[in-house]
C-alpha cells in the first residue's frame, strides 16, 4: 500500500502489533472487537488478519495499576462484564487520590472523579467557595464531594444510573493488576480470532522508495508481513522511533522525575477505594490497593536523588513486607513527535509517556485507539488523516502534561532542593495563561477536550492554597448568610448519604472477591 492513494476496504489484510502487555492486548481486543461489530453489520466483507508478536523474554513496565474512569467506557465497548472483570484482575474501586505531604508536610487533600457541589444560579459552584474564602471562612472543596465523603469513609456505592440530583452523580476507577489485566484481553482477543506470535524482533524490513513498513523479522527466523503495523514496543519505539526515526519531545524541563522504583507489598489492611500518592524528598510515592496484596512505587528525580536513597525510602515507607524483588524503570517524560507515520501507528509507552501521577497512561492507550478506529485507512493512507491524529495527540498531551505541571510548581514546599527547583522553574506559557486567570478572577481556562474536568483543577489550586484574588460577582446575587446556611445543607446531605452504602472491603466481598 502506499500512502495517499484510493484502496478499497479489502487493502488491509493483516494487521501486526509489536508488543504485548497492556497496550498491545487492549489494541487487539479492541480491533478484534470492532471488525467483528463492521462485518456483522455489513460495512466490511471481512475483517483483516490480526497478529501480536510479543516475547516471554521481554518484560513489561507494567506498573499502571491505577486508571481514570474512561477505562470504564473502554471495556463496556468490548462488552466486558464489570464484575468478571474485577474478579479476574483482583481489581478493587477507585474514587479519586488522595495527595499527602504535597503542599506542605502533614497536609493532605482528595482529588476526586466528580464535580463539587453544583452550580447555583447558573454560575460555577468554585466561585462560591471562593467568595467564602475571601470573606475568611475556612473551605474545604471535599466536603462537597459525594465520593470524597465516600472514600474518607472507606465505602462504595455505584452510582445510580438516574441520579436523583447531580451531587449524587460521579465517576469512579479502578485498581488492578496490569498483568492479569493484559492476560484477560488476550484471552478476548484470541476468542475473536487474534493470533499471537513468540520472538523478538531482530529486524524491520522497509520498502527502500516509500519507508512503509513490510515486515517482522523474529529471532526464531519467521517472517511476519503485514500492511498495518502497531508499534506497543514500549519505551523503545522499536518501529516509530528506532525504524522511522519521527522524535522524541522532551519535557524534563518541566517534569524532572525520570527515575522509578516499584515494589508489591503484602496487603495488610482491607482496601481503600482510592489511590494515595505521598510527597518525598525528591519526588513522590504511590500506594495503589489491590484486593491480595498492594502496589508501591517512587518516582524521582535523579538529579536529585541517587538510586540506593531512592529504594531505601521506597522501603521504609511500605505499609507490608515486600513481595518480590524491587524492579527500577528509567523514563523520559515527553511524547513522540507523531504517533501515526507512514503504516505505523504508536501506542502506550511507544507514544510518550507521563509520569503515574494521575494514572493516565492506559487512559491515553485508549484514546490512542479510538483515534485509530475513528481515522482507519479503509480506503488507504491519506496525509491529512494522520496529520489530524497527530495534532490530536500532540494537544492530549499538551494538556495533561500541563495539569501534572501543576501539581509541582504549584507545592507550599521549600524544605528540600528538589521542590525549592519545583517551585521556582519556568512552566509553559499554556499553563502560566491558566494559573494567572485563576489567580485573578476564578476562571477555569479548558482547552477542548480536556482529560481532566475544570473541577479536578479546582482541587490542584484549592489544596495548594493557590487563591484566588476575585470570583465571579454574580454569586453575590444569593445574600451571605443564605449563602452559608446553603452550602451546610449540601454538606450535610453529601455526608449524611456517604454513610449509607456498605464498606469498600464488603462490597468486593459481595459481588467480585477474586477467585484465584
Amino acid at each position: 500500500m502506499v500512502t495517499d492513494s484510493a484502496h478499497n476496504t479489502s487493502s488491509i489484510n493483516h494487521i501486526v502489533i509489536a508488543g504485548g502487555g497492556t497496550a498491545g492486548w487492549m489494541a487487539a481486543a479492541a480491533l478484534a472487537h470492532h471488525f467483528a461489530m463492521l462485518h456483522k453489520q455489513g460495512s466490511i466483507a471481512q475483517s483483516p488478519a490480526i497478529t501480536l508478536v510479543e516475547s516471554e523474554a521481554i518484560g513489561t513496565v507494567g506498573v499502571g495499576e491505577a486508571t481514570i474512569p474512561s477505562i470504564r467506557a473502554f471495556n463496556d465497548s468490548l462488552g466486558i462484564d464489570e464484575l468478571e472483570f474485577l474478579k479476574k484482575t483482583h481489581a478493587t474501586f477507585k474514587l479519586g487520590i488522595e495527595f499527602k505531604d504535597w503542599y506542605q508536610p502533614g497536609a493532605t487533600f482528595f482529588h476526586p472523579f466528580a464535580d463539587y457541589g453544583m452550580p447555583l444560579k447558573g454560575i460555577d459552584f468554585h466561585h462560591y467557595l471562593i467568595r467564602l474564602q475571601l470573606a475568611g471562612e475556612p473551605i474545604n472543596p471535599a466536603d462537597y464531594s459525594f465520593p470524597a465523603q465516600l472514600a474518607k469513609q472507606g465505602r462504595f456505592a455505584q452510582p445510580h444510573p438516574n441520579p436523583p440530583t447531580p451531587l449524587a452523580d460521579y465517576g469512579y476507577a479502578y485498581h488492578f493488576d496490569a498483568g492479569r489485566y493484559a492476560l484477560f484481553l488476550r484471552d478476548y482477543a484470541e476468542q475473536r480470532g487474534v493470533i499471537r506470535r513468540e520472538g523478538k524482533i531482530e529486524q524491520i524490513k522497509q520498502d527502500h522508495s516509500s519507508g512503509f513498513i513490510q515486515s517482522l523479522q523474529l529471532d526464531n527466523g519467521e517472517c511476519i508481513s503485514g500492511d498495518l503495523f502497531i508499534d506497543c514496543s514500549g519505551f523503545r519505539g522499536l518501529l516509530i522511533e528506532q525504524a522511522l526515526n519521527t522524535g522524541y519531545d522532551d519535557w524534563r524541563q518541566w517534569l524532572p522525575c525520570d527515575r522509578a522504583i516499584a515494589v508489591q507489598s503484602e496487603k495488610t489492611t482491607e482496601p481503600l477505594p482510592y489511590t494515595r500518592t505521598t510527597a518525598r524528598e525528591a519526588g513522590w510515592q504511590w500506594r495503589i490497593p489491590l484486593q491480595q496484596r498492594t502496589g508501591n512505587g517512587y518516582v524521582y528525580s535523579s538529579a536529585f536523588c541517587d538510586d540506593t536513597t531512592a529504594q531505601a525510602t521506597l522501603l521504609s515507607g511500605l505499609d507490608g513486607a515486600p513481595i518480590k524483588a524491587p524492579r527500577s524503570f528509567e523514563f523520559v517524560t515527553g511524547k513522540r513527535k507523531k504517533i501515526w507515520h507512514k503504516n505505523c501507528y504508536a501506542l502506550g509507552l511507544a507514544s510518550g509517556f507521563l509520569e503515574p501521577l494521575e494514572s493516565t497512561s492506559i487512559s491515553l492507550i485508549q484514546t490512542g485507539i479510538s483515534r485509530l478506529l475513528a481515522f482507519y485507512p479503509h480506503k488507504g493512507y491519506r496525509q491529512c488523516d494522520q496529520d489530524e491524529v497527530n495534532r490530536q495527540h500532540h494537544h492530549e498531551f499538551e494538556r495533561i502534561r500541563d495539569f501534572l505541571i501543576l501539581h509541582y510548581k504549584a507545592t507550599g514546599r521549600a524544605d528540600t532542593e528538589f521542590w525549592r527547583h519545583c517551585q521556582t522553574m519556568a512552566v509553559p506559557d499554556t499553563l502560566q495563561h491558566k494559573m494567572a486567570l485563576y489567580k485573578s478572577r476564578g476562571v477555569l481556562v479548558s482547552h477542548e477536550p480536556e482529560a481532566f474536568e475544570p473541577d479536578s483543577w479546582v482541587t490542584m489550586y484549592m489544596g495548594f492554597h493557590y487563591h484566588a484574588g476575585d470570583y465571579d460577582r454574580r454569586a453575590d446575587a444569593i445574600e451571605l448568610g443564605a449563602l452559608k446556611q446553603q452550602l451546610a445543607q449540601i454538606r450535610d446531605t453529601i455526608r449524611n448519604a456517604a454513610s449509607q452504602p456498605m464498606s469498600h472491603a464488603e462490597f468486593i466481598a459481595r459481588h467480585c472477591a477474586a477467585k484465584d
